[in-house]
């Protein structure tokens, strides 16, 4: 049984963020609805005026090197939305440094740095969190209950489908984006959260194979790409992403065909139930309709319940619903995904026995 820092207890949770990018602005709102049990002691990025944004925007202390703040914070977690390739090393320094690691998606570009994360944090004793804030999604959640109430029966195949839209000016926008090291593709980043659907819904992956292509953009990675996926259920399904949809965002979607069930869950991020139809009645079926929302953005609403799982597993409430041995399921299917692209062969799972 590992070993943790002590609760949190007769204070607020202390958090500092490296990376003030686009995505820290959904980490700043999230924590400021925990106002009353957490806050924002310190902001981190190497570009001086995002760091003082932030700052602006917290009222937390500024730092322009990770170094630095984690000499002198007094954070218990440290929140990584840098760019995906430097979470691995920035992990396994916070943790060195005795805090708590939230990482935003992907938790790393590569499986044996995935591997290090988890490694680095179980040998300091600390936490290590992976953000999958789509999974709070009250959609998702109805969705979620109903396969692990067995309502479907055996389920027979799977379909997502990821249709959004990146212009060039997107990656553009940053020196970072479209690159392997950094980055990663349509799957590993723009989509990661719907790739994680694939286990976390359905279950253990028995193989797959894909397909990827760079038809539009200039970036070195995939803008496209589609994935064939047999479960060790038995279950068929597949998954469909592109970021070349004209003129904008279209579906961020995930059809279930079970024995005894079939739903689909549309809109542009997975916000709206368009079918929900099973043999058998269930009290959930009342709140269909409530469930769905309406959103302007791909990132959902789930941030705010993510951390309040968080706050809580801090102050020794509860038990971490989405840390590091988690967030590797998921990085496991992008991987072996890439693998079989490059390769041209199906890939079986898991990656090492």
């Amino acid at each position: 049984m590992m070993q943790f820092t002590p609760p949190i207890a007769d204070r607020k949770v202390r958090f500092a963020i490296v990376g003030c990018g686009r995505i820290s602005e959904n980490h700043i709102a999230a924590i400021a609805k925990h106002s009353d049990r957490a806050e924002i002691v310190d902001v981190c990025d190497i570009v001086e005026d995002r760091a003082g944004a932030a700052s602006n925007a917290t009222r937390a202390r500024m730092w322009t090197n990770l170094p630095e703040l984690l000499n002198n914070t007094t954070a218990d977690a440290i929140i990584l939305t840098t760019p995906s390739g430097l979470h691995s090393a920035q992990a396994v320094e916070v943790a060195r440094s005795g805090r708590h690691v939230i990482t935003e998606k992907p938790m790393a570009t590569r499986w044996g740095d995935g591997q290090r994360m988890v490694r680095a944090c179980d040998e300091a004793g600390v936490r290590l969190f992976v953000v999958k804030q789509n999974r709070r999604n009250a959609t998702l959640q109805l969705l979620k209950r109903a396969v692990d109430q067995k309502r479907f029966g055996r389920i027979y195949m799977v379909n997502i489908n990821v249709f959004w839209a990146r212009p060039q000016e997107y990656y553009d926008s940053a020196s970072w984006r479209g690159t392997w090291e950094f980055d990663g593709g349509a799957f590993m980043n723009q989509a990661s959260h719907y790739v994680d659907l694939l286990d976390w819904l359905i279950g253990p992956i028995e193989s797959l194979h894909a397909y990827t292509g760079t038809l539009a953009r200039n970036i070195e990675v995939e803008d496209t790409g589609v994935v064939s996926v047999k479960w060790r259920s038995g279950a068929l399904g597949s998954m469909n992403v592109t970021m070349l949809t004209y003129p904008r965002n279209l579906e961020g979607s995930i059809t279930i065909i079970g024995e005894k069930g079939t739903v689909r869950v549309g809109g542009v991020a997975v916000n709206q139930i368009e079918q929900w139809e099973f043999a058998e009645p269930h009290a959930d079926d009342a709140l269909v309709e409530s469930s769905s929302y309406q959103t302007t953005s791909v990132y959902g609403v789930g941030h705010p319940l993510y951390y309040d799982n968080v706050i809580n597993v801090l102050t020794g409430n509860a038990e971490p619903e989405t840390d590091g041995r988690e967030g590797l399921k998921s990085l496991e299917v992008l991987i072996a995904a890439y693998m079989s692209a490059r390769d041209g062969r199906r890939v079986n799972l898991p990656l090492e026995y």
